[in-house]
């Protein structure tokens, strides 16, 4: 062996990464005779014939290999790695070396791929492999270099990485709120933009300049969103969600939006309040909404997240706890607590006439003694029917006893409250060709209260009125 062999030998011994001389001879053959048989396609091939990958695997000789190669495998020399290549060439093996019988179909005389090997106890290991048909070998394949890399640590590291990735995908993904994450970048070009024009005040901007909010929402990107906002929004799909964000973001949104981007503008990176969204089939939905920009967002926005909860039924009940605080469970009109205090603010608060109409359900009694109380309570809904009717949204009608209501007429005069009692007449009239028996009658007054006095006086003379035509009634009947 000359010098110059001898240096070229020791680098191959204790070279610092393992290293193999394969030949690939068999294989060569292998596929030479698959083409005799007419194989064209080796992958269609192996798809039917999985069994050629360890046929070919097999035909694998080893010549020799380096001191690292042995370390790797855990092996004390290498007659003890010659004799036991099965035991290292298996299982997973196949997956990367059917790619190397493609890569050997095709002509290539180099491949490089990852793959898991084992250690002589049995320990699975990852591996960049890399090999090369060697110069003056191209036509027979006797002599290939192999190199070994052991990855395992990098891929234990990814592996880890996508796992923990995994786990926040699937905590996002199964969240029970709505999860949106969102690129707000180009509202951060316009906030810069409008500094660079010198304005300091967004809030007031805004007031000036609503389109701004507008251009604001128009240019959130949603990036992702989990099940439950597909869920909640009546969305088939995040691109149906996308395409039909302007459904979603309107209307009553437009308010707290444009805090949301003034604490934006003020350098706070998250934001909680409550609005009202919308399904993509047009359900208000209320929403209690929690922003939040992403660590290392802060200076482009970029990804920003913002959790919805639905608190629709909790509003729901929210409003009907106060709607039973204002209004009377069986007509529907306001009660007498909050006319009461209606009265009180409009003491306080007024300069405009307000007219003042008083009416008594006729008979109430009778009907309850003789027919029952079930017809007195329709009677008493009849009577809420026609008021309804009557009176317009500025006007506020309360049942405030068993058989008496009252009625507040904004900036109403003498020939309002004229009307008014014609319109009810007129109404009653019409009720009572509707429903027949029991017949309905009310009893009716009113009076017009002039700003600075009090309503308490309107309603004693409208109340006076109102039993002087209850007397009648009764006289008629």
């Amino acid at each position: 062996m000359s010098e110059e062999e001898r240096h070229f030998e020791m680098l191959f011994e204790y070279a610092p990464i393992a290293l193999m001389e394969q030949d690939f001879s068999a294989i060569r053959q292998r596929f030479e005779a698959l083409r005799a048989e007419g194989v064209n396609d080796l992958e269609a091939f192996l798809q039917n014939h999985p069994e050629e990958i360890d046929r070919c695997m097999g035909f694998i000789r080893v010549v020799r290999v380096n001191q690292h190669t042995l370390k790797m495998y855990g092996i004390p020399d290498r007659e003890t790695f010659l004799a036991n290549l099965p035991h290292f060439f298996r299982d997973d093996m196949r997956r990367h070396f059917r790619e190397e019988l493609l890569a050997l179909w095709q002509g290539a005389l180099t491949w490089s791929g990852e793959g898991i090997n084992y250690t002589l106890q049995g320990n699975p290991f990852d591996v960049l492999l890399s090999w090369r048909i060697l110069p003056g070998a191209e036509e027979t394949w006797q002599e290939v270099l192999v190199s070994l890399e052991d990855i395992t640590a990098r891929r234990n590291a990814e592996r880890a990485l996508e796992a923990n990735a995994n786990r926040l995908r699937g905590l996002f993904e199964n969240s029970p709120i709505s999860l949106w994450e969102e690129d707000y970048s180009q509202i951060k070009a316009i906030f810069n933009d409008l500094r660079s024009q010198g304005v300091e005040d967004l809030r007031d901007y805004l007031v000036e300049h609503p389109e701004v909010v507008t251009a604001c929402m128009q240019k959130i990107r949603v990036l992702e969103v989990n099940r439950k906002t597909l869920e909640l929004f009546g969305a088939s799909s995040v691109e149906d969600l996308r395409t039909h964000a302007d459904r979603i973001f309107r209307d009553e949104m437009r308010e707290h939006f444009s805090r949301e981007l003034v604490h934006l503008w003020e350098g706070e990176l998250s934001y909680e309040a409550e609005g009202i969204n919308y399904t993509l089939q047009g359900e208000p939905l209320y929403v209690h909404l929690h922003l939040s920009v992403y660590p290392g967002s802060e200076e482009t926005f970029e990804r920003v997240l913002v959790a919805l909860e639905d608190v629709t039924s909790r509003h729901k009940a929210e409003e009907y706890l106060r709607y039973l605080g204002t209004h009377d469970v069986m007509t529907g009109l306001y009660n007498r607590a909050h006319f009461q205090d209606e009265m009180k603010r409009l003491n306080e608060h007024r300069s405009v006439p307000v007219t003042l109409l008083m009416a008594d359900l006729d008979r109430l009694k009778l009907v309850n003694d003789t027919l029952g109380h079930d017809e007195g309570d329709k009677l008493i809904r009849r009577a809420a029917e026609v008021l309804k009717a009557a009176f317009g949204a500025n006007d506020l009608v309360a049942r405030i006893g068993g058989d008496e209501f009252a009625v507040l007429m904004m900036n109403a005069g003498e020939q309002d409250g004229r009307e008014a009692i014609a319109r009810l007449e007129t109404l009653i009239r019409l009720n009572n060709r509707f429903y027949g028996e029991p017949r309905l009658s009310l009893s009716m007054g009113f009076s017009v209260s002039q700003p600075g006095e009090n309503l308490e006086l309107a309603m004693r003379r409208a109340d006076t009125e109102m039993y002087r035509n209850k007397r009648e009634h009764h006289h008629e009947g």
